[in-house]
Formats: structure tokens, C-alpha cells, sequence
């Protein structure tokens, strides 16, 4: 069986409080957007002789690790704590680069939650597949179902935009991926937590025209001034026409929306990961 696990946006993201366990308390809207992994499982024969029971192969771009460590891996050892589950062969191919903001990880594990469920009839509804992908990741959760949200908490309770983001439908999103690593405790240590003005989920059913002016991502600013590069990319972005940019997440990825498609996206960033999709 296979699945094919989407990368997501965040359409603003707000630090607003840090918690007393460490973590940090914040607002963002997840918008999931066409760009794709695919996962793969088959059942291993009863001699095959592999040592972990969950035996991942990893190709693509930006290949991650194929050892226990995996997300998939580790997905899969979750739910096979609780549940019945064979010996699988695993074949994970990356088309969602890492560490940029896409959620790629988290969304391969939370699409090897729904496959084995579905594969094995696990009898998991959606809220229960929620909070196993839950412990896994903050942003997990959002991937069981991959619809439009307004996130909070550390981006673990969700409230499902019902309507979604009409106002994005058509237009062209165009995404740029430097080869730039940012940790998330790299982003984090530089945060000064605050409280928005306006909340995202209200934002992003203004007019886009509007969101370059209300419409944030605290970690801009001190991800910019470690890596200029990345602030370039987005300057870059609105001279080539984009409404709106913005960094996703804690980077490295920026993004630009468009009304109509951009042109010499992959001539301009050559030497970088680049992506232009109809939303």
C-alpha cells in the first residue's frame, strides 16, 4: 500500500508565551499544499532477516536517515506497542526537502499512522490517530487529516477552518529551499515572546493585499539576521510580483503567492531547491 504524505505553510506563526515546562506557547494557521512524499509498505517474508521489525529504506532528496530514528520508524514502534502489526519493509521517498519549515517528517510519520490503520483495520478514528501522531511531534496531528487549521498550543490543538482559505484557491504559490540547516532550538533561543496584535486565523481571511502588513512570522527576524540569505530570498520574491512571502515555520523555506506564475523562479535560484504549485 501506499500514501502520499503533503508538506504544509504556515501562514503566520506567533510566539506568544513560554511555558513553564520549556516549550513555548504559539499561533499559527497550517495550510497543506501540493508538494509530496510517498510512503510505501509491504509485509516482510517470515525468513527475511532483518533485525528491526520495521526495515526502512529512504530515497529521494535530502535523504534522511534510514535507522530506527526515522519518524516512520518511530510511528510505526508507537502503534505496535498497542496494536498487532507484521513485519514491514518501509520505502520512504523524499520529495519534501528537510529541515524547511514544510513539516515533511511529521507528515510522513502521521501518513504511516493512517496507512497502518487502514492497511490493518486498526478501527482508529480520527481523534485517536490525533493524539498517537500527537506524541510524535507538535505538528504531527495536523497531517492525519491535512486540512486548512488554525493551530495553537505548541501547535498541538487544532480548530479545522471549516470554510478553508477561498481567497488562495487558483493562485500560484512559489517555494524556495536555500541549503541552509535551522535547528529548532537554534530559532527558539532567539525568540522574545509576544502577544499579536490581530490573531492569524483572522488574518488570513483578509484580503491578501493585507497580510504583508498584519500577517507575521516571529522567527523572521532573528533567522534574517543569522542567515541574511533567507531575508534576500523574500525580498527576491516580492520583486518578482508576489501579493505575499514569507518564511515557513522556523525556516529554511520561503514561499511567495502569486496571482499569476512566476517566471525564472529556477533560473534566479539555480544553486536552491525551488517549487512553483497552483494552490
Amino acid at each position: 500500500m501506499i500514501t502520499f504524505p503533503c508538506a504544509k505553510l504556515n501562514l503566520g506563526l506567533n510566539v506568544v508565551s513560554r511555558r513553564a515546562d520549556g516549550y513555548h506557547d504559539l499561533e499559527t494557521v497550517f495550510y497543506p499544499i501540493p508538494l509530496h512524499d510517498a510512503l510505501e509498505i509491504c509485509e516482510m517474508d517470515a525468513d527475511f532477516p532483518s533485525v528491526p521489525d520495521c526495515d526502512i529504506k529512504v530515497t529521494g532528496i535530502d535523504i534522511a536517515s534510514n535507522d530506527e530514528d526515522n519518524l516512520v520508524s518511530k510511528a510505526y514502534r508507537l502503534l505496535a506497542a498497542d496494536y498487532t502489526l507484521p513485519r514491514l519493509h518501509v520505502h520512504l521517498h523524499k520529495g519534501i526537502p528537510s529541515q524547511a519549515g514544510l513539516g515533511g517528517g511529521s507528515s510522513d510519520a502521521a501518513h504511516m499512522i493512517t496507512l497502518l490503520n487502514s492497511a490493518y483495520q486498526l478501527g482508529m478514528d480520527t481523534e485517536k490517530m490525533e493524539r498517537y501522531a500527537a506524541r510524535l511531534g507538535a505538528d504531527c496531528a495536523f497531517f492525519i487529516q491535512s486540512c486548512p487549521a488554525y493551530a495553537h498550543g505548541i501547535g498541538d490543538l487544532l480548530e479545522p477552518l471549516g470554510e478553508g482559505i477561498p481567497q488562495l484557491k487558483g493562485l500560484y504559490l512559489a517555494l524556495v529551499k536555500p541549503d541552509i540547516a535551522v535547528s529548532t532550538k537554534e530559532a527558539y533561543g532567539n525568540i522574545h515572546p509576544r502577544q499579536p496584535e490581530k490573531c492569524c486565523r483572522d488574518i488570513v481571511h483578509q484580503p491578501i493585499e493585507t497580510w504583508c502588513d498584519d500577517l507575521y512570522n516571529d522567527f523572521e527576524e532573528p533567522i534574517f539576521d543569522l542567515y541574511p540569505e533567507i531575508g534576500f530570498i523574500k525580498q527576491c520574491l516580492y520583486d518578482m510580483g508576489a501579493v505575499y512571502a514569507q518564511m515557513s515555520g522556523s525556516g529554511s523555506s520561503v514561499f511567495g503567492i502569486f496571482r499569476e506564475a512566476p517566471t525564472q523562479v529556477a533560473e534566479t535560484f539555480a544553486h536552491h531547491f525551488t517549487a512553483i504549485m497552483r494552490l
